[in-house]
């Protein structure tokens, strides 16, 4: 797809400052032209406004469309025969069913900061349906009918996503209406059951190993059967950036997000940040945004 530069609300508002201030130079000095100042003034401090709390996910444009099917429980397809991946949730039961409610026959934009498609030729970013700032992922996740993947790797856009499921865990509301769609780090075989699933686990780090070019975060005491997250070295760093020491993590109560594997133990293998969110000691499970 050819790649088109649009201008951003920050350049706008800068280049109408700029063309104010060039006004008030020229014209303060005329009698009569108070008043039309000052409505440019107000005018131009709603646009300073609208830009700095301008809403998140407002990645660059990759086209528009009209979404013909629903072809699975993250993808769909537009009446121009693209194929469309939303990023930033994984599934649930009724995350098909929801889309179609939500999309089907509907006009909608899509913004990414990459357009390059992956390797089924489905591009992937958010999807928004009209005029809408509001993505359609952020939509699904405060209904319940899907779950943060943490892929997302713009800070604001990420917190959003993460704020809306949080709401819906608060209110129970879809997959939160399950006592089991959180597992419990305590009970290993229920996680080990979830095995090649994308699962939300929650517990206390009783241990931090470093074994070779790998951190083990360890819930069990019994190293080989009790649940574990794994952390590559390669992944160690952005953890650092983030201001998050693996260490620190030791005795501290965390929710974990991933795909389950491990034979007889339960692991999740964490590749990013945002697969680990930190909860407070006494904090009710389930509801930290």
């Amino acid at each position: 797809m050819a790649e088109r530069h649009t201008a951003t609300g920050s350049d706008r508002s800068t280049s109408s400052l700029a063309s104010f201030e060039l006004r008030v130079e020229r014209n303060a000095t005329f009698p009569g032209n108070v008043t039309r100042l000052l409505h440019l003034i107000v005018v131009l401090l709603l646009v300073a406004g609208r830009t700095a709390f301008a809403a998140p996910c407002q990645f660059e444009s990759q086209g528009d469309g009209r979404v013909a099917a629903i072809v699975d429980a993250r993808s769909v397809r537009l009446d121009d025969g693209r194929e469309i991946r939303l990023t930033g949730i994984e599934p649930t039961a009724t995350t098909k069913q929801a889309l179609a409610s939500l999309l089907v026959g509907r006009d909608v934009t899509l913004r990414s900061a990459d357009d390059t498609p992956d390797r089924y030729g489905r591009q992937g970013g958010l999807i928004f349906i009209g005029d809408s700032d509001t993505p359609v992922q952020a939509m699904l996740l405060a209904q319940g009918d899907a779950i943060v993947s943490a892929e997302i790797a713009d800070k604001d856009c990420a917190a959003a996503l993460m704020s809306s499921e949080a709401e819906a865990r608060r209110q129970k509301k879809g997959n939160w209406a399950d006592p089991s769609a959180i597992k419990n780090a305590e009970s290993p075989d229920d996680i080990l059951a979830g095995i090649g699933r994308f699962v939300v686990v929650e517990g206390k780090v009783l241990s931090v190993r470093q074994a070779g070019a790998m951190t083990y975060l360890n819930f069990g005491r019994n190293w080989t059967r009790g649940f574990a997250v794994t952390i590559s070295r390669r992944a160690s760093p952005a953890f650092e950036t983030a201001g998050i020491a693996l260490k620190s993590l030791e005795n501290r109560r965390i929710r974990v997000r991933g795909w389950v594997e491990g034979n007889t133990g339960p692991r999740i293998d964490v590749r990013l940040v945002g697969q680990v969110e930190l909860l407070g000691a006494n904090e009710p499970a389930g509801v930290r945004p």
